[in-house]
């Protein structure tokens, strides 16, 4: 199993860390070193039982920890024969237990988790775990790393060790994140477009062409001065520095992570991990075709044929696109509901503004529209989580892959392609296509040959991309950690009622641990994904959304201890397993953290209003083309709002209601056109030229500049730290050193002894003759 076990204590200095300063204040932060005593670090090398001498045994009993005897255990009754059919090997506690002949295989806790093993033997390992780390009380504390792999293994270690690295570099950004959000809240003040919106003899003045046919009416803009105010905070000079933060923000997490994640590698002995992985007991009941293996030309046995094998990927892959399809449909579904309950929201709500009324302050038909169609995407999200989570998993089951870890794999690709699809649809639909192809009053654009399309607020949609992120995350994050406590917790609650001996005093420990959840075949798979979604959400939109690395620091902080409450109380104890890395996450975080760059440049060029209020200012509120004899912002609103004749409309517009606003000849709208009468009336004017070629000119700028700053970061931070690279060549230096040429002394002393003997023996016979 090539399991490495202590030669000699580290005697490598430790360097001095900044943190060392603050010693008295990062003691409050650590476990009870009484209880749980730090672990010493050890140089280390593959055991072998013949040179038991050299490695460092200083208690036989405790020389292997519990996770390794569990793995040795594992390792033998998975790979024992009971059974030989057909000329098939039949082996393993796992085919077993998946036949039906047993009812499960598991290895025991310690002792209870309220309290100590009376058996002074016993180190309670469980009870310290959940005392100093999954109660409540120790919230604030660090994690012990060292016992939780000591106890569940190296594979549970590794993602409670990457959880809480996230979660520290989401303060961070949580704080930057704060600071950008109030920047934004207490500038509001000074925002001259929103005083437009809101002052009666502008915004007050202003007739907004209807946003459906028929049935909405004429409005007055000020209608939306809130919405316009709290857009003020989210769509400020803060955001685009935010963005830019978060660019390197998330390269600045991946390279230290790698770095991090090299020294527990090494910490944790899985640098060199070698272990034939055995296949699972799935693959190998359908292994009929027998084939010749092209290194050992010898017979083996393979589920399907190479024209099978064609087949069945083909149909996999059809099968997830059709799934993603569906996904897709159902965000259809969510437009055509927002574009069909608009209409009724601007029918019934009311139409001007008097200033007085607190609903209609607050809730513009635009408000209405977009908080209840994110509450019902969030619906429609959850519904579809829990159906392709199983789809995903039929799928993979029929494409039958020989190994756990490639099962794992091609299943964390099926269900992130899903989730990606599910969760962040709604938000590239809000963020990148609401509000950019509607036409204008006269020749407008409809879904489907009856539905007008959508239109943004004359803010922008970026106040709604906000609403949106907010309802699923907060939603998400809710929903999973309730149903991560309750629904464990009720099902072992029935199972104490089903104990075999509840006639007992005593339970015996392992019928306790039997009547405890099973963590499952994918263990901690949906908890990393969970994990990478929400990843998603902090780094892709977050130029929409500063508060999203602080909601998402929060809930990390809760979701640490609700998963150590679960695995230490609720759960069966799974068999350790060995593990080098998070797997095939890193590349999928990689992947989300090239593409955040570009979909938060996109968002701030084509969602916000950032862009066009800076060609404003700089270029159309002075000569040649504005009025004014300085840079400003007064005047904007009018000059981006385009002129509509209302005699233009055409018959299917005609005989929207004008509800008390007066005879009015022309209406206003988003766009940047010439007005009537001009000779290139309704067309797209210079204005309109101008901020694309900025908005064009600002992704590609904002783009190269993180880009290079992340390229430049990459290489600067080496992967694995000079004191780790030290520490990892004193040990093969060592390993070398005592194994290797303690054998060789030993061969040379014994050869030694042979040539000697050999030289006695013709001295003796070559003696006489001399003589």
């Amino acid at each position: 199993m090539h399991i490495k076990l202590p030669l000699k204590p580290n005697d490598l200095k430790t360097r001095f860390s900044a943190f060392d300063s603050f010693n008295w204040f990062t003691r409050i932060l650590r476990v009870d070193e009484t209880l749980i005593k730090p672990e010493q670090e050890f140089f280390t090398a593959p055991f072998e039982k013949d040179r038991m001498n050299d490695f460092y045994i200083h208690d036989r009993d405790a020389f292997f920890n519990p996770a390794t005897r569990s793995r040795i255990v594992y390792f033998i009754l998975s790979r024992i024969k009971y059974q030989v059919r057909d000329n098939v090997n039949k082996f393993g506690i796992n085919k077993l237990v998946s036949s039906g002949i047993y009812k499960a295989a598991f290895p025991l806790h310690d002792c209870k988790f309220r309290h100590r093993s009376e058996d002074p033997s016993c180190p309670s390992e469980r009870y310290l775990l959940y005392r100093e780390w999954a109660h409540p009380r120790s919230i604030y504390k660090k994690q012990p790393l060292d016992l939780i792999r000591k106890y569940y293994g190296e594979k549970i270690g590794i993602y409670f060790a990457w959880l809480g690295y996230y979660t520290q570099m989401l303060l961070l950004a949580a704080v930057v994140g704060v600071a950008c959000f109030l920047y934004g809240y207490f500038n509001q003040d000074n925002c001259t477009w929103s005083k437009e919106v809101c002052h009666p003899d502008i915004g007050g003045k202003i007739i907004m062409c209807p946003q459906c046919d028929k049935l909405c009416p004429f409005w007055k803009l000020n209608i939306t001065c809130e919405s316009s105010k709290k857009l003020c905070i989210f769509d400020s000079f803060g955001t685009l520095v935010f963005a830019v933060f978060m660019g390197v923000w998330v390269t600045l997490f991946l390279e230290f992570w790698k770095r991090r994640q090299a020294e527990l590698e090494y910490e944790w002995d899985t640098v060199e991990l070698q272990q034939e992985e055995q296949a699972r007991p799935e693959y190998e009941a359908r292994c009929t075709h027998v084939v010749i293996n092209e290194i050992t030309q010898e017979e083996e046995r393979v589920p399907f044929t190479t024209w099978g094998k064609c087949i069945r990927i083909t149909l996999c892959a059809s099968a997830v696109f059709f799934w993603i399809l569906l996904i897709i449909a159902s965000v259809i579904g969510i437009i055509v509901y927002r574009l069909s309950v608009f209409i009724v929201f601007s029918a019934q709500l009311p139409k001007h503004f008097n200033g007085t009324d607190p609903i209609q302050k607050y809730l513009t038909p635009q408000t209405a529209t977009s908080i209840t169609a994110s509450i019902i995407s969030f619906i429609i999200i959850m519904i579809l989580n829990t159906i392709y989570e199983k789809v995903a998993i039929m799928i993979t089951n029929f494409e039958l892959p020989r190994t756990q870890t490639d099962y794992e794999n091609s299943l964390t690709m099926k269900m992130f392609l899903f989730q990606f699809v599910n969760y962040y649809s709604s938000c590239f639909y809000i963020a990148f296509f609401k509000g950019k192809f509607v036409g204008y009053p006269g020749d407008p654009v409809y879904w489907l040959g009856k539905y007008r399309n959508e239109e943004c607020d004359p803010g922008g949609c970026l106040l709604e991309l906000t609403t949106q992120l907010t309802i699923i995350m907060g939603g998400k994050a809710i929903w999973n950690n309730i149903q991560e406590v309750l629904l464990p917790w009720i099902m072992n609650l029935i199972g104490r009622y089903h104990r075999v001996s509840r006639s007992e005093k005593i339970t015996p420990r392992w019928e306790q641990d039997y009547h405890l959840q099973p963590m499952g075949k994918l263990g901690l798979f949906y908890e990393y994904l969970e994990m990478i979604i929400q990843f998603g959400f902090v780094t892709l939109f977050v130029a929409s959304f500063p508060l999203a690395p602080l909601l998402a620091l929060v809930n990390n902080i809760l979701e640490i201890r609700v998963d150590a409450w679960k695995l230490t109380t609720q759960y069966r104890r799974m068999v350790p397993e060995k593990a080098q890395d998070i797997g095939a996450w890193q590349p999928i975080m990689q992947g989300i953290a090239i593409l955040a760059v570009v979909t938060n440049a996109m968002i701030i060029a084509f969602t916000s209003d950032m862009i066009p209020r800076l060609v404003y200012y700089w270029s159309f509120s002075v000569p040649p083309y504005g009025d004014h004899t300085h840079y400003t912002m007064e005047g904007y609103i009018n000059n981006t709002l385009s002129i509509f004749n209302i005699g233009d409309f055409r018959n299917r517009s005609r005989g929207n209601p004008y509800s008390g606003l007066g005879n009015h000849t022309t209406c206003r709208y988003r766009d940047f056109r010439y007005p009537p009468g001009h000779p290139q009336e309704y067309k797209h004017n210079i204005y309109y030229w101008h901020v694309i070629a900025a908005k064009l000119a600002f992704i590609i700028v904002m783009e190269h500049i993180i880009y290079s700053v992340k390229f430049f970061i990459s290489y600067a931070i080496p992967d694995v730290s000079k004191s780790t690279k030290s520490k990892i060549k004193r040990e093969k230096y060592l390993t070398q050193k005592l194994l290797h040429e303690n054998h060789l002394k030993d061969v040379k002393k014994n050869m030694g002894v042979i040539a000697d003997k050999m030289i006695e023996v013709v001295d003796n016979n070559l003696r006489p003759k001399l003589e």
